[in-house]
């Protein structure tokens, strides 16, 4: 009899613990990783230097209501180029974060270009402890201890960065270079290769970076005065070439990304900051050759921009005049999320909604029915729900420091 209930009392813990894993499986948390720059404010339309400040990442859970910090970190980070300065491999195990910028060491108070990639640890914490918790009912977000385990060196400006949807290789954008750096990942070891892609002089500005959900072809903007296009790289394993092909778009490409099934790329273009409307442009990556398709205005320099993992919206961050001095005659006390719904390559405007000011990277929920965007000037990341029709504010999380680029894992 007492092996009988030995026996039972065994199937009944390993029920429990499929049970348990089943439910670890669906109540784990979608990881944005948010790289906030501490050093750089603003004042008056005047980006100044705080010597003191410190970078940091900021490690939130989305699922969460209201969404909450789950993790942080000391890193090196920026707010120079796009607010595509951090990258997730699809495990959500590392995050690589660039840093354009760091504090003269001859006068703390400026800036000069940095070319670092951290590579972090994320270290989601598991276990029995954790499974127990699940099994009483407690459904806490779990814990992270993100941990620093290797610094590179990339190039001069270290931007824009982006992973393939496999996991072994990333991209980074040198803004201040006028080249392509190519880093290798195998497991948690992220190797830089030494020849990098010259896409123009030290004046050329690549910024963003894309890569193709089939990991074969690349999309780089360049915003500078002597480039202002959009380059196209070539990638078979870890050869990555310059087509020698150009796409135009709008004035001053920046941002940018590609959907899930890599039928388009959308393209954030800044302009001149001087209160013009400015503009989105969609690349047709199903055109035989590729190339820009169609241009509509949201508003004030388009920081960031981002599609659902769905497809069907493309969410973008307006600065809306918040980033100039107050007394500019195109000056806004608040930013816009503008929400731009999709049909083919036809973009055409879905609601927007009032933001704090010099806001930057977006992400999505996977399933398409949240959206979150960074404020630098409030240190917040704001959460907002989407039914299709309405945005609804669902929380904030502060951040150490600006918050000034953002990624989730694409897998």
């Amino acid at each position: 009899m007492s092996a009988f209930r030995s026996a039972a009392r065994g199937i009944t813990f390993g029920m429990a613990l499929a049970i348990g894993a089943t439910a670890s499986t669906n109540t784990l948390a979608q990881i944005a990783v948010s790289a906030n720059d501490g050093r750089a404010k603003l004042e008056n339309g005047k980006v100044v230097v705080d010597k003191s400040g410190v970078d940091t990442i900021t490690l939130i859970d989305l699922a969460a209501t209201p969404p909450k910090a789950v993790g942080e970190l000391p890193v090196p980070a920026s707010v120079a180029g796009p607010p595509s300065s951090v990258a997730l491999t699809p495990n959500e195990e590392l995050a690589l974060v660039t840093s354009a910028l760091k504090h003269d060491p001859a006068d703390p108070t400026k800036q000069v270009p940095n070319d670092v990639v951290s590579v972090v640890e994320l270290n989601r914490a598991s276990g029995v402890g954790g499974l127990v918790n699940r099994l009483r009912g407690k459904q806490a977000a779990p814990a992270f201890a993100p941990k620093v385990i290797a610094t590179l060196t990339v190039g001069k400006g270290a931007a824009g960065i982006a992973i393939n949807r496999a996991g072994t290789l990333a991209l980074v954008a040198n803004r201040n270079e006028g080249t392509v750096s190519v880093l290798t990942i195998a497991g948690k070891t992220v190797t830089v290769l030494p020849d990098k892609i010259r896409l123009g002089d030290e004046k050329s500005g690549p910024s963003g970076i894309a890569i193709s959900p089939d990991g074969r072809l690349a999309l780089v903007t360049l915003d500078g005065e002597s480039a202002n296009k959009i380059a196209i790289l070539e990638i078979d394993g870890t050869t990555v070439t310059f087509a020698k092909r150009d796409l135009s778009a709008g004035l001053r490409p920046y941002g940018i990304d590609i959907d899930a099934k890599g039928e388009i790329a959308v393209v954030a273009n800044i302009g001149r900051n001087l209160g013009d409307v400015d503009t989105v442009s969609v690349i047709d990556l199903k055109a035989k050759p590729i190339r820009v398709v169609n241009t509509v205005s949201v508003g004030q320099v388009p920081e960031g921009i981002k599609i659902s993992p769905d497809g069907n919206y493309v969410a973008v961050s307006v600065m809306n005049g918040t980033n100039r001095a107050s007394g500019a005659p195109y000056y806004s006390d608040k930013g816009k999320l503008v929400l731009l719904r999709r049909r083919g390559t036809e973009l055409t405007r879905a609601t927007e909604t009032n933001v704090g000011r010099w806001c930057q990277g977006i992400v999505w929920s996977t399933n398409s029915r949240r959206v979150f965007v960074q404020c630098m000037v409030e240190q917040q990341v704001l959460g907002f729900s989407w039914n299709a029709s309405v945005l609804q504010p669902i929380g904030a999380v502060a951040t150490k420091g600006g918050p000034a680029g953002i990624r989730t894992s694409e897998k």
